[in-house]
């Protein structure tokens, strides 16, 4: 049985040379390996990894939301639906997934629009402004669709809520 050291003897790393171990070859293959993995990231400058936007301090991303010019109503409906459900964090999946599955059937283009600005909110942002736990900014004060959110998230007639079944196999 052959033992030993694969050891790196070409910058692109394609030709191969079997060593017998030694401690100082072990160290210079891990110090190789190593600087070779950090030259391969795509990113290694954190301030490009992230929307120039973004802190880095934040607990999470809050990116900018994708464009969608001349969506039509129902194509926009259809998506709506589909972000409730998926959101990320079981609690506001659940909470937006029962409000998109009472109201969203009945909104205009404009009620959508702001549910729309809404979800591109950050997931535990939504459940704290819902619940109440946290203070609603000022930008979303006047958005009568949060406040239908939050309305329903008091779940007054104490239903028991689930996640509502996806219609045609989505």
């Amino acid at each position: 049985m052959l033992r030993g050291i694969v050891r790196y003897t070409s910058q692109n790393a394609r030709r191969l040379q079997l060593t017998t171990p030694t401690a100082a070859t072990s160290t210079s293959i891990m110090r190789l390996m190593s600087t070779q993995r950090k030259s391969q990231d795509p990113y290694p400058n954190l301030d490009i990894r992230h929307a120039p936007q973004m802190e880095l301090e934040t607990p999470y991303p809050n990116l900018p939301p994708i464009p969608r010019p001349n969506e039509p109503l129902e194509k926009k409906r259809a998506r709506l639906i589909y972000q409730s459900r998926k959101r990320g964090i079981l609690e506001t999946d659940l909470l937006l997934s029962t409000f998109a599955q009472k109201y969203l059937k009945e909104f205009n283009m404009e009620q959508l629009e702001k549910y729309d600005k809404l979800l591109d909110e950050p997931d535990w942002d939504i459940f704290y402004w819902a619940t109440d736990k946290k203070k609603v900014p000022d930008h979303l004060l006047n958005n009568e669709v949060l406040d239908m959110v939050r309305q329903h998230a008091k779940n007054e007639n104490k239903v028991v809520l689930r996640m509502p079944d996806l219609e045609n196999g989505q």
